[in-house]
C-alpha cells in the first residue's frame, strides 16, 4: 500500500517536473531568442527520458511510463523551440551596428 502510495506521488512529481521546461519556453518566445539556452543539455535530458521510459515499458510500470514520455515530449519542444528561436552563426543579426552596409 505504501509502495504504491509513493510511486502515485512521485510519478504525479514527476510530470509536474516534466512541464517545467514550459517556464523556458514562454520566456523563449516572448525574447524571440534562445540564445541562453543550451540545446546540447536538453539534448542529453532527452537520451535519459529515452532510456527511463524505455525501462518503464519493459517492467510496465506507469509511474515511470507516464512522466518520462510527458518529459520526453515537451523536452522535444523545447529543443525544437530553441533551435527555432537560435540566433544565426556568429551570433550577429540582420542590420546589426557591427555588419557592415555593402551596397
Amino acid at each position: 500500500m505504501l509502495d504504491t502510495a509513493l510511486a502515485v506521488c512521485a510519478a504525479a512529481w514527476g510530470v509536474v517536473m516534466a512541464l517545467s521546461p514550459l517556464l523556458q519556453i514562454r520566456r523563449m518566445i516572448s525574447q524571440q531568442s534562445s540564445r541562453d539556452v543550451s540545446i546540447g543539455y536538453f539534448c542529453v535530458l532527452l537520451g535519459g527520458f529515452a532510456l527511463w521510459l524505455a525501462y518503464g515499458a519493459a517492467i510496465a510500470n506507469l509511474a515511470l511510463i507516464v512522466p518520462n514520455a510527458v518529459a520526453f515530449g515537451v523536452g522535444c519542444l523545447t529543443v525544437g523551440v530553441a533551435v527555432r528561436y537560435r540566433p544565426p552563426r556568429g551570433g550577429r543579426q540582420s542590420g546589426s551596428p557591427n555588419e557592415a552596409n555593402v551596397p
